[in-house]
């Protein structure tokens, strides 16, 4: 009995130590800093392209880290290749026509100074012809009033050289309206050839665009490393057919990471973006890593219907988003961490 009684006594003192232990822990949480549990996430960067196309290649493998710009995938894209090179062939030939319509509206400014200047001469000469047109009619007159003092052949030869001139003027004048009507129709070229220039302008922006589509295009094929990460996971082989959107890379990025931990409605007032904290890993107990909070949550998860008391509403929880430099690459994707806020003792 004794024995018994002895055994009974020694486990009722365990039991109450172990309790007093319990508590007196639960009471040194309750007045330590706030914080929570939570997990390690990277930076995740999924790759795509806007075409459907077959894999042609795999330049890298699951798990190996990659440089920012290093080649990761390339699709088969001949089409794509041969749609770029017909539109930039069409960008040639818009590009030729555009110079030709600006040649054609040159010459056609050229033809039209040069008409304007044979007509400017024609007049010119037509009002020289006219002059001596004139004179020389008036020297008939003359002579033809002083008819018995002039012998007949000089006044024929006067008449004559009068008619003479009369026609040259008539022609003279004609040359000059010719000419006017050269420098409308130069006009009228310049404006056709104008209005073929703006639309050979626009048909070669037209065709640059193509081109530029095509180019975006057919650099689809070559899927590279937006930035340094580690390949994650290839969804896909060699050989595949891929559809637009599907992810052909799945990149992860532990240079820098983030802890998601909740914390309870009483305490989120505590937590502000900007202030440090503290991370414990499970997996480097011996070791702290201080970040930095970048967000709470403003709204809370696990929100009960009907708050009606403190004990419900104490139930509330708002995720809490800490940055963490990872230079080592110590903390990976998954890792449970305990996440405290320093200055915040209760």
């Amino acid at each position: 009995m004794r024995r018994v009684a002895a055994v009974l006594i020694l486990l009722v003192a365990l039991l109450a130590a172990l309790l007093t232990y319990r508590l007196r822990a639960q009471a040194a949480l309750a007045r330590g800093p706030s914080g929570g549990a939570g997990e390690i996430e990277g930076t995740d960067v999924a790759l795509a392209a806007r075409l459907t196309a077959r894999v042609e290649a795999l330049h890298v493998r699951k798990g190996a880290q990659v440089k920012r710009g290093e080649l990761l995938v390339t699709l088969d894209c001949a089409d794509q290749k041969a749609a770029l090179a017909e539109a930039e062939a069409r960008v040639a030939s818009a590009r030729a026509q555009a110079a030709a319509a600006a040649a054609s509206v040159e010459a056609s400014r050229s033809q039209r100074e040069a008409a304007a200047a044979a007509q400017l001469a024609a007049q010119a000469q037509a009002q020289a012809v006219a002059a001596q047109r004139d004179a020389a009619v008036r020297q008939a007159g003359r002579l033809d009033a002083v008819a018995e003092d002039v012998a007949p052949d000089r006044r024929d030869q006067s008449r004559a050289g009068a008619s003479a001139l009369e026609r040259q003027a008539a022609a003279a004048q004609a040359q000059a309206e010719a000419s006017g009507r050269q420098a409308q129709a130069a006009v009228a070229a310049i404006r056709a050839s104008g209005a073929q220039a703006v639309a050979a302008r626009a048909l070669l922006q037209a065709a640059e665009a193509a081109a530029l589509r095509a180019r975006l295009l057919a650099e689809e094929c070559r899927v590279v490393a937006p930035r340094d990460a580690r390949v994650e996971e290839l969804p896909h082989e060699a050989g595949e057919l891929v559809g637009a959107g599907q992810a052909l890379v799945k990149l992860v990025d532990l240079s820098d990471v983030k802890a998601t931990f909740y914390l309870p409605n009483a305490e989120v007032g505590r937590a502000r973006p900007g202030a440090r904290a503290l991370v414990v890993a499970d997996a480097w107990p011996g070791e702290t890593f201080e970040g930095t909070i970048t967000t709470v949550a403003a709204e809370a998860e696990f929100t009960p219907r009907n708050i009606q008391t403190r004990t419900d509403r104490d139930r509330l929880v708002y995720p809490v988003e800490v940055a963490l430099p990872n230079p080592e690459g110590k903390l990976r994707p998954g890792m449970p961490v305990q996440v405290s806020l320093p200055g915040t003792e209760r």
